[in-house]
């Protein structure tokens, strides 16, 4: 901006200002009175309807399903995404961190006086990027499959084992009929039909990562282990 548009700016800025209103009391009246009626209403709504607070919590059960509220989905999916335990601070810190850093530094370092969106492509693609980005990972968030619940009709035999791959967390990453994330495990609703019982049992102990290894339970509690197996081999 060189001097000609700076003053042409400020002679502009004062006849606007010249027109407008105090920011006291007309601003802080307008703003003050609405605080109060939102304030109201929602005090209104508690004494109508009353706040549901829930039942008691139960820190023994196995079938609660945690999920955060619907705006931190996209924070929610990410940290489901990336699953290696020695980069999970990114997904938790280190993104949401920059992310913040890079928004109160904006001003400083975007100085660009132009507000049509065609004449500031990188910040419309930035911008359009991160809405869209948000939107996707907060739609998968919120379809996401209950990681502690598998739905699929199981013979009596086999409940067991079903219990151990609830347990263990298999639908973070894998679908198991109508439950569980397609992804980026494959679908396990019909495993038994394209692996043989000790190709599974393999798989357990050797997997492909970023699965993590069951050669734990299978040293620590083999019947566990071959429970989970006998019931993925039944999928078919």
């Amino acid at each position: 901006m060189d001097q000609r548009q700076r003053e042409q700016y400020l002679r502009e800025y004062g006849i606007q200002k010249s027109k407008g209103k105090p920011f006291f009391p007309y601003a802080i009246l307008k703003d003050g009175t609405m605080a109060c009626i939102t304030l109201a209403v929602i005090i209104l709504l508690a004494v109508i309807l009353g706040a549901e607070i829930g039942p008691k919590a139960d820190p023994t059960t196995t079938s609660y399903d945690p999920r955060p509220e619907w705006y931190f989905f996209f924070l929610f999916e990410l940290l489901r995404v990336i699953k290696p335990p020695a980069i999970v601070f990114i997904a938790t810190i280190g993104i949401p961190t920059v992310c913040m850093v890079l928004l109160i530094l904006l001003p400083f370092i975007d100085r660009n006086p132009e507000r049509h969106p065609a004449r500031r492509p990188v910040a419309t693609f930035t911008g359009i990027t991160v809405i869209a980005l948000m939107t996707y990972l907060t739609v998968s968030g919120a379809l996401a499959g209950p990681p502690g619940t598998i739905s699929l009709k199981t013979p009596p035999q086999y409940q067991a084992g079903k219990l151990v791959a609830a347990e263990s967390g298999c639908q973070g990453c894998h679908k198991i009929g109508e439950n569980g994330n397609p992804g980026p495990g494959p679908n396990l609703t019909h495993i038994g039909a394209r692996l043989p019982r000790n190709a599974i049992a393999r798989t357990l102990v050797n997997p492909t990562a970023p699965m993590p290894s069951f050669s734990a339970l299978k040293r620590q509690n083999p019947k566990k282990f071959n429970q989970l197996v006998d019931f993925l081999a039944q999928l078919k």
